[in-house]
């Protein structure tokens, strides 16, 4: 019994550990849980997801960014227009005002990383560079996780029968 008790101690903490935020500062600005998808085989493009919050008294802007895994970094916009799916860079950059948080998020503002050297792998991490109009720059790791899931949810292989996992 008492290694039993011990097993599930420990794959609680390690799925707590493997499912933790991070987070990020760059001036007055918070960039918290970077996360992406897998991406399948001969993909070229994948998204890249967080929460911005701007702390200061002044609004801010997420200009550029930049990635070892593709060329190409934008900040993109999704919208629907008669049922249609529409994407496109944000002109300007994203504006985060004073005392907001922005969440990027599928069907929504999110980054685009463009032209990808190769497939994204879930349990992979990938760095990259996010450039704020007034803060600067901040290095960051975006988590992928599985195709189709989301942080905190959907991660395969985290449920156990009989247990409540945080989050759920």
């Amino acid at each position: 019994m008492r290694v039993t008790a011990f097993l599930i101690a420990g794959l609680i903490g390690l799925s707590s550990a493997t499912a933790q935020a991070r987070d990020y500062k760059v001036g007055s600005i918070d960039v918290v849980d970077p996360w992406s998808r897998a991406t399948p085989k001969g993909a070229s493009v994948a998204a890249g997801y967080m929460k911005i919050t701007n702390n200061g008294t002044s609004a801010d802007r997420l200009i550029s960014g930049s990635s070892d895994i593709a060329p190409t970094f934008e900040v993109h916009e999704m919208s629907m227009d008669k049922g249609v799916a529409k994407m496109r860079p944000v002109k300007g950059g994203l504006e985060i005002k004073p005392g907001e948080t922005v969440e990027l998020k599928p069907g929504s503002f999110h980054v685009m990383f463009v032209g990808l050297k190769k497939p994204l792998t879930t349990g992979e991490h990938v760095n990259a560079k996010l450039v704020f109009e007034k803060a600067g720059a901040v290095d960051v790791e975006y988590d992928v996780l599985a195709m189709g899931a989301s942080p905190g949810h959907d991660m395969p292989g985290m449920d156990m029968p009989g247990m409540q996992m945080p989050g759920r």
